[in-house]
């Protein structure tokens, strides 16, 4: 009676195992996208004053060793976009990438934000264009810090008008 419980199993697993193992070599076909966009965001930190965007990115299949990230964000405040460039860990099944601080968020307004992936070389792989909106209009931020310092220290000038103020589009 064993041995019919093992003939049965084998003959069910054979054929489960060879289906795994198809699945498997499909996975990575060596086409198709490198990375997909997982979240995108706006982070408004009211503690220093500042807003920047967060894009987290997940990968599809394995990405060439040595590959550099290009992420384009439009400048909120009008003039030249932001450009951030970093390498892609292999063993990182995520990457985040963050702007530089950014000024003139508006709320329900689409940013234009292009992400290229390319080898070590600088050959294109693959280019991801979206737009992000914000929910939250950059006016919930403080002027300036609120806190400075290694310990938090309440920021003295936090009430003074910001010297550094950029004049926002309408």
């Amino acid at each position: 009676m064993d041995r019919g419980v093992t003939r049965w199993h084998r003959l069910v697993l054979l054929p489960v195992l060879a289906g795994a193992l198809a699945l498997a070599a499909c996975r990575d076909s060596g086409e198709g996208d490198y990375l997909a966009v997982a979240g995108k965001l706006f982070v408004f930190n009211y503690r220093i004053a500042q807003a920047t965007y967060h894009l987290t990115l997940t990968k599809v299949r394995k990405v060439p060793d040595d590959a550099v990230l290009e992420t384009t964000f439009e400048n909120p405040a009008g003039g030249e976009p932001f450009i951030v460039r970093q390498n892609v860990w292999p063993a990182a099944e995520k990457i985040s990438v963050d702007s530089p601080p950014v000024k003139c968020v508006k709320a329900d307004r689409q940013y234009k934000v292009t992400i290229r992936l390319e080898d070590a070389g600088g050959k294109l792989l693959q280019t991801i264009s979206r737009t992000m909106i914000s929910d939250t209009d950059e006016s919930v931020l403080p002027n300036r810090p609120l806190v400075v310092g290694p310990f938090y220290d309440p920021n003295p000038d936090k009430d003074k008008p910001d010297s550094n103020a950029v004049a926002c589009p309408a």
